[in-house]
């Protein structure tokens, strides 16, 4: 029998908005515990009104407030304040992620809140650190990417910086803050206090570029944009090949290892009915498989083009080639297997009605958290 959730009992107040604190909250919900999220009356969290038609809440706040309850707060009155003083009296976990100098207006900061519950782990999330140049600054997370070095590294080598197509600053700060929070619950079972956590999406993304870094510590110069290539040595094959019949994103990425004896490349020969090519000093290493990629790509592009991209997927990642069909959307979102394994999972909306959405990323084994869709503005006052 699934034993409790893993964080059964924890109690977490939720003053977060957008993505990188909701990610952080809903990471926690999805694990067991109580988020109470404390939002203005009328309106709630900015979230709920992006990019969605008046008085229906966001997809995006839907998807990212999973397993919460709302309750309205005017922080700005007597009795508003008092019950978030009562709320952190019991609660373990305090999370916010407003623009910089915000909640110290609304009057919770660390010191408050500590002496209110000194037992509470009290945890910040912002685009930069606390104690430097930036840290009044506001960010969203393409301000994390470009300024944690990730846009320098992403786009082809001629072309300009770019942010990638997921958000890493925002979610990753979002995980990151997590992770923290949880260490400090784990080291307050020893010591008995709380403490104050601080993520900023900056250092997040330069965590994320570590790869960037060997490249520039092997070369003495920046990490440069490579495309499709890979960040820390040059690699072929190493790209998307186009696939049939011909869409957008009839493509499969397929890479072999740089790994001296690796068996990549000779499999992905035979895969592909190019036998002929084992043993040619053109192909025989990794760096004279680079000198020579517009060949090993014509090789391969003859190939892909008669596959589906999963074909190719199937034929190559069956024969111990990497290899990933580049799926859409709309394609996981309907992807049975994802389904049965909760990766993509069902919430029924009260307003929009079911939703498929991306579920929780991590499998426990005696843990597990039934979905319970994002709450209304004040649902649980």
């Amino acid at each position: 029998m699934m034993s409790k959730s893993a964080l059964n009992g924890v109690v977490v107040l939720d003053l977060t908005q957008f993505e990188s604190g909701t990610v952080c909250t809903e990471t926690l919900a999805w694990l067991g515990a109580t988020v109470i999220k404390l939002e203005r009356p009328g309106s709630g969290e900015q979230g709920r009104s992006a990019q969605t038609e008046a008085g229906v809440d966001s997809y995006s706040f839907i998807i990212l407030n999973a397993n919460k309850k709302s309750v309205t707060v005017d922080f700005k009155n007597k009795k508003g304040q008092a019950l978030v003083k009562r709320l952190i009296e019991k609660a373990d976990v305090f999370v916010e992620n407003f623009s910089p100098g915000t909640i110290e207006r609304l009057g919770f900061d660390y010191d408050t809140v500590r002496n209110i519950n000194p037992r509470i782990i009290y945890a910040q999330i912002k685009g930069f650190g606390s104690d430097g140049p930036y840290a009044h600054f506001p960010a969203f997370d393409v301000v994390g990417q470009a300024t944690g070095g990730a846009a320098s590294i992403t786009g082809e080598a001629d072309g300009p910086p770019m942010h990638a197509g997921v958000n890493l600053a925002d979610s990753g700060a979002g995980y990151h803050c997590a992770i923290g929070i949880l260490a400090a619950l784990y080291q307050r079972t020893v010591t008995g206090e709380g403490q104050r956590l601080e993520v900023a999406m900056q250092d997040v993304v330069i965590s994320f570029a570590r790869s960037a870094w060997g490249r520039q510590l092997m070369t003495g110069e920046a990490a440069p944009r490579v495309g499709n290539g890979m960040p820390m040595a040059p690699v072929a094959p190493c790209g998307v090949y186009p696939c049939k019949p011909g869409g957008p994103n009839d493509y499969v990425y397929i890479y072999t290892s740089r790994w001296p004896g690796s068996p990549q490349w000779n499999k992905l020969l035979e895969v592909i009915g190019r036998t002929d090519a084992i043993g040619d000093p053109r192909f025989a290493t990794p760096d004279s498989r680079y000198e020579h990629n517009q060949e090993v790509d014509a090789m391969i592009i003859a190939w892909t083009s008669t596959k589906t991209k999963n074909e190719a997927m199937e034929e190559l990642g069956g024969s111990g080639v990497p290899a990933g069909a580049v799926f859409t959307t709309t394609e996981l979102t309907t992807d049975s297997y994802l389904q049965e394994r909760g990766t993509i999972v069902t919430m029924d909306h009260p307003v929009r009605g079911p939703i498929k959405m991306p579920g929780f990323s991590i499998q426990m084994s005696a843990s597990s958290v039934p979905i319970l869709p994002a709450p209304l503005l004040g649902q649980h006052n």
